[in-house]
């Protein structure tokens, strides 16, 4: 029997969270948390409706996951999250211990990588899953702001 719960079956679900946060005129960055092929935590970016700079996606779903699991630690979880982590977000992925880290699109000017960020030793990384899908919302939700 296949599995149906692939990167890009989870990359979806954080598209979805993304699609949520450009309906309410957020950068469109979705996230999500799954452990044993469930998703334990999702968001997307509230810094506009919370005037919070740190209210990024990935830091609303490692608080969820971290109440969720209660515990701070997220071994044994992966985030899917549509846009490569910034340098701060990357600071909580390090500090939450996640196993792995899945991103769709690279963000080249403030990603975690362009940055030099390192995160947990034992985090595992894999890039540019749906990263077109990712980034396609991105520069529709830019070109929309600039009309």
């Amino acid at each position: 029997m296949e599995n149906i719960f692939t990167d890009e079956y989870f990359m979806k679900k954080a598209l979805n969270e993304a699609e949520i946060a450009f309906e309410k005129g957020e950068i469109p960055v979705g996230a999500i948390i799954v452990v044993n092929d469930t998703v334990i935590a999702r968001s997307h970016n509230l810094t506009e409706l919370l005037n919070d700079v740190t209210a990024h996606a990935e830091m609303q779903t490692i608080t969820a996951a971290a109440n969720y699991l209660g515990g701070k630690y997220l071994t044994g979880c992966t985030l899917y999250v549509t846009l490569e982590p910034c340098q701060m977000c990357a600071g909580a992925l390090y500090w939450s211990q996640i196993s792995k880290i899945v991103f769709g699109a690279r963000d080249e000017n403030r990603g975690f990588e362009k940055m030099g960020t390192q995160l947990h030793p034992k985090t595992i990384v894999k890039r540019g899953v749906m990263a077109e899908e990712a980034s396609d919302l991105m520069k529709r939700f830019f070109a929309e702001k600039r009309k």
